[in-house]
């Protein structure tokens, strides 16, 4: 019976966040969901208490991310790389996938995948159109690099977060496994997309391309950037919680647009937080507790690989894809990374799980769904089948040889 109302409870929120209706936010299903489960006795105040206490670093961390790259963009620093882009191509859609590529891979592992599916994706859109070239291929390759190359750090996705303080790694640690896995991942998905939108990417623009200038560089913004990248990895060793050097970049990055506009400028970083969305992790990890303490939990402890060899590593990446794909990558790494984080490679294997995974379906990732609203609002809607078709020619690939990537580099780390 608690297995049946965890699944509904949590069933009933992620549909209302999937759906939406008059663009209410997502706590206002995941709230009562929490209280629910409750009340119901799936789950004890006690044990609300200690998950809410866990989440609460990363979902600071993820407020100040979001700031961040509200700021960056107020800076102008994705107009400024969209025109980079436009120039780069001189014409060729192929020149600007890889472009694109790069730049979106750069932008997710740096300023998260919100970023590239919110600021990146209509940006690489208008400098597709500007360019004259179809632009599919590019604004697809958004959409799945803002999951799949969301790999390399523990800052790139809400998924990392959670489960970097389990990993029992560090800051650079993370990084350093995973930046095979996320190259690896890249590259696959680049001669998929390629060999997908073939068509799409032949030939060159059929109209002279509109050369626009990239415009002021936003010098000092991307110095912030870099400067707060670098924070990260000094700030964890040290012990101190990555949140605040993610902070310290909102405060440099806003305090001159702050003491012009004092009001108006502070209003504009609270609604960047994404207070109800931070508010939705918080409840949605109560909901996700109910069934993780049900026999559900336990059936997944059970499939769950609990040796870091490579049939394990691809087994923990499987179970996690498909698990995302049923629940969404949020509830599935809450229910997996307690069940692996005795083992650091087992973490980051069900990270590239829950990472690429999403490419699959739009229920995926949250962000997936958000990438599909960005663009249906720009009058560029993605095709359901041409979706599916080109994760299936992805996700399994993609998954393999970033295992592989992965299974490596941990071999190469302990024979140091």
């Amino acid at each position: 019976m608690s297995t049946a109302l965890s699944l509904l409870v949590l069933a009933a929120v992620l549909v209302f966040a999937v759906i939406r209706p008059r663009g209410l936010p997502e706590l206002v299903a995941a709230l009562p969901g929490a209280v629910m489960v409750w009340v119901l006795g799936l789950v004890s105040w006690r044990d609300i208490t200690r998950e809410l206490a866990a989440l609460g670093p990363t979902v600071a961390f993820l407020a100040a991310v979001l700031m961040l790259a509200h700021l960056a963009e107020e800076e102008g620093v994705f107009d400024y790389a969209g025109a980079i882009a436009g120039r780069l191509s001189r014409g060729s859609a192929g020149r600007l996938l890889r472009v694109v590529f790069i730049i979106a891979s750069v932008v997710t592992a740096a300023l998260s995948l919100d970023a590239t599916v919110v600021l990146l994706t209509p940006v690489v859109l208008t400098a597709a159109v500007r360019v004259g070239v179809r632009p599919r291929p590019h604004v697809y390759a958004c959409g799945h690099l803002a999951n799949s190359a969301s790999l390399l750090l523990p800052v790139s996705n809400l998924t990392n977060m959670l489960a970097f303080a389990s990993s029992g790694l560090t800051f650079a640690q993370f990084a350093g496994l995973m930046a095979l896995p996320w190259l690896a991942v890249i590259a696959t998905e680049y001669l998929v997309v390629r060999l997908f939108f073939a068509a799409d990417l032949t030939g060159w623009s059929q109209h002279p391309i509109l050369q626009a200038s990239a415009g002021r560089r936003p010098g000092f913004a991307l110095v912030v950037l870099l400067g707060t990248l670098a924070g990260f990895v000094v700030a964890e060793p040290l012990g101190v919680h990555p949140a605040w050097a993610a902070a310290s970049g909102v405060i440099v990055l806003a305090a001159h647009r702050i003491v012009r506009r004092p009001r108006a400028e502070a209003a504009a970083l609270v609604r960047a937080a994404n207070l109800p969305f931070c508010g939705f992790v918080f409840a949605l990890g109560v909901v996700v507790l109910a069934l993780r303490s049900s026999g559900f939990g336990g059936l997944v402890d059970k499939i769950t690989p609990d040796r870091a060899n490579f049939v394990g590593l691809l087994a923990a990446a499987a179970i996690a894809a498909m698990l995302a794909n049923l629940v969404n990558n949020l509830p599935a790494t809450l229910m997996l990374v307690p069940l692996v984080a005795h083992s650091p490679g087992l973490t980051l294997a069900v990270l590239i799980g829950v990472n690429v995974g999403p490419n699959l379906t739009y229920v995926g990732s949250l962000a997936t769904l958000l990438w599909r609203q960005v663009l249906h609002s720009r009058d560029h809607p993605p095709a359901t089948r041409e979706f599916l078709r080109l994760g299936a020619a992805t996700v399994p690939a993609a998954l393999l040889v970033g295992v592989a990537a992965l299974w490596l580099g941990l071999q190469v780390s302990a024979m140091w």
